[in-house]
């Protein structure tokens, strides 16, 4: 048995941040499934019109269902901090072109990490890392990285080369067939691909990678207690 996950995510997408934690949070699961996990910077927007997509809050009625479908999903993943920040949409090109860059020149530990504080710095203390002061501030609270190492992100979100990667990553998923984030392609012990979209549906993309995993049950209620549902 044994399969790999690429998984394509924009720091501006809630929903990439609870597949980025999820994903996380069972790498070690899956790795004795010999299932490996790689994540990918891509730019949102890029996708959205490509694919001819409309962003779900653009539409008042996916909208009003939004507000609790996120509610939802931010309990379930132990994530209720999160919230919409006041510069939303963000423009994620700068930090997503930084990211491309420190996964090329850093260790996987290292970039996942900074990942994952990008994600926070945005859902869950509102900090506008789009612009350059405030992304440079971040990066220097990380420990991550020195100070020239700093300049040297912050010097190539601008150059053409990290410029084309982050567009070449968009690209990539829109062949694939991409509308949104976070998108998943995955590969299967016998060479297969299909694609996952989302961050609740994982059980299908289990399935297709031979994966043995416990579906949600509806317990029986006990006469004479109150029983809570446990997912």
């Amino acid at each position: 048995m044994g399969g790999h996950i690429d998984c394509y995510l924009d720091i501006s997408s809630s929903y990439s941040y609870l597949a980025l934690t999820y994903l996380l949070k069972n790498r070690e699961y899956l790795s004795t499934h010999d299932v490996t996990i790689e994540f990918h910077p891509i730019f949102l927007h890029g996708v959205t019109v490509g694919s001819g997509n409309t962003p779900s809050w653009t539409v008042p009625a996916k909208g009003k269902y939004g507000v609790f479908d996120a509610a939802r999903s931010k309990k379930y993943h132990g994530l209720e901090e999160m919230s919409v920040p006041d510069f939303f949409p963000p423009w994620t090109l700068l930090p997503m072109r930084a990211l491309c860059y420190i996964k090329s020149h850093f260790s996987p530990s290292i970039y996942e990490s900074t990942f994952q504080s990008f994600f926070n710095a945005l859902w869950v203390s509102h900090i506008n890392i789009t612009l350059p002061d405030p992304l440079a501030d971040l990066l220097t609270s990380t420990s991550h990285f020195t100070t020239e190492e700093i300049s040297s992100i912050l010097s190539a979100v601008s150059t053409k080369e990290w410029k084309d990667k982050l567009s070449s990553n968009t690209q990539k998923v829109l062949d694939q067939g991409a509308f949104g984030a976070p998108w998943m392609w995955a590969r299967n012990e016998k060479g297969e691909e299909e694609p996952c979209f989302g961050s609740d549906r994982f059980h299908f993309m289990w399935t297709f990678l031979g994966i043995e995993w416990r579906d949600v049950e509806i317990m029986p209620r006990k006469e004479g207690r109150d029983v809570k549902t446990k997912l």
